[in-house]
């Protein structure tokens, strides 16, 4: 298949293990002859595999070097965070492999529009049925466990825009399909998100949409414009709530109150500094003594910066790279559009919370809230990723290929 050429998908009837099917591709009125497609089933996508396996177990590792002193001094358990993070990754480990030979992208692709809306609707009532902790409605306690219905929805809107572009087709072209039907979905999304102040998730949700539609050829000059509305929307409603204009203004000036508003990012840039070339050595960080609050949650990579130094922080930006590349690898290589754009947003998911994560932590951005993948410690959005990556491995099982 050359650069260049719009790849035609369909999907096989039945596609067993080991076993090569081939059908023709799906032609106009006038039955010319067609080139073929081949999809088949093989083993899972190895390196990616491997990846995964390495962030978990460096994430949990680092949660524990960052949260033992927190943990201590709040609940007099040193093991507290971790212990807890490791129950999560287990459960999340066994609904990856569930969802990796188990699940089906074809029923995936069934249940998308009805998951969406099952999980929108939770995201709707958590402002009303949850708990409220540091001013956001954004958790629901089931079973004595604090869950966030927000980390479902963010996977729920790349099923179901994924969906969405394989059913339009060619419709994404034109404005009603492409942009005025995605963008109004995103609206909704936003207002369950602003009712629950959960902005971090609403930057996220709405990037992720919105590079989805773009992908999937949507007139860019258009979309442009909606982003651009949006954005001001957004700022509109930051610089309106207290809660969050102030987080910009701490941003603009940390030390302007640098025992307030001011401390946590003051903080994190003290630990990347001290980090220098080599880091203090795993343990070591002095910062997650009671100085940067909360270090095992969105400021870990601060943490691991100071113990790890610019080395340890480049691999791991590396291995989340590498995660990257082989994700876009296996979706160039999905059997379907659907399956394609499924991986493509999980992906996409990951790299924009990771890019945004160290911009904050930087102080590049705002402070936002926004946790990173695999090292933050939080177990609905570590047993959520799980189930992502056991999804895109779900897909890499199998292959397509262009016959001429």
């Amino acid at each position: 298949m050359q650069r260049g050429e719009r790849r035609n998908w369909r999907e096989p009837d039945d596609i067993s293990p080991r076993k090569q099917v081939r059908q023709k591709k799906p032609g106009k009125k006038n039955k010319k002859e067609r080139a073929e497609i081949t999809v088949y089933k093989a083993g899972i996508d190895r390196w990616f595999l491997i990846f995964v396996i390495i962030m978990v177990c460096a994430g949990t590792a680092m949660i524990f070097s960052a949260s033992y002193v927190n943990a201590l001094s709040r609940y007099g358990d040193s093991f507290f965070f971790v212990k807890r993070q490791l129950i999560m990754a287990g459960i999340g480990i066994i609904f990856m492999i569930l969802a990796t030979y188990f699940a089906s992208y074809r029923f995936i692709k069934k249940i998308a529009p009805i998951f969406f809306i099952l999980v929108l609707f939770l995201n709707y009532i958590t402002r009303f049925v949850g708990v409220t902790i540091n001013g956001g409605h954004r958790w629901i306690i089931i079973a004595g466990q604090q869950f966030q219905p927000s980390e479902l929805l963010k996977l729920a809107v790349v099923l179901l825009f994924a969906w969405y572009i394989d059913k339009m087709g060619d419709r994404m072209h034109k404005f009603k399909w492409g942009i005025a039907v995605p963008c109004l979905i995103i609206g909704v999304i936003s207002a369950a998100m602003y009712l629950q102040q959960h902005f971090s998730g609403l930057i996220i949700i709405a990037l992720i949409g919105i590079a989805i539609i773009f992908i999937g050829e949507a007139p860019w000059q258009w979309l442009a414009g909606f982003a651009a509305v949006g954005f001001s929307g957004v700022a509109s409603i930051i610089m309106f709530t207290s809660y969050a204009s102030s987080r910009v203004t701490s941003w603009l000036d940390p030390w302007a109150d640098p025992s307030d508003a001011g401390f946590q990012i003051i903080q994190s840039l003290y630990a990347i500094a001290s980090g220098g070339l080599t880091g203090l050595g795993l343990g070591q960080s002095r910062q997650k003594y009671l100085y940067l609050p909360e270090p095992q949650n969105d400021f870990i990579f601060s943490i691991i910066c100071e113990e790890l130094g610019f080395i340890g922080a480049l691999i791991i930006i590396s291995l989340f790279i590498l995660l990257i590349w082989r994700g876009i690898v296996i979706a160039y290589g999905a059997p379907d559009k659907f399956s394609a754009f499924v991986v493509i947003g999980i992906i996409l998911k990951v790299a924009i919370q990771f890019i945004l994560n160290l911009a904050v932590v930087t102080n590049t951005i705002p402070n936002t809230g926004i946790p990173l993948p695999f090292f933050s410690y939080g177990g609905t959005a570590l047993v959520v990723l799980l189930v992502e990556m056991g999804i895109i491995l779900c897909i890499s099982r199998y292959s397509h290929e262009d016959k001429a």
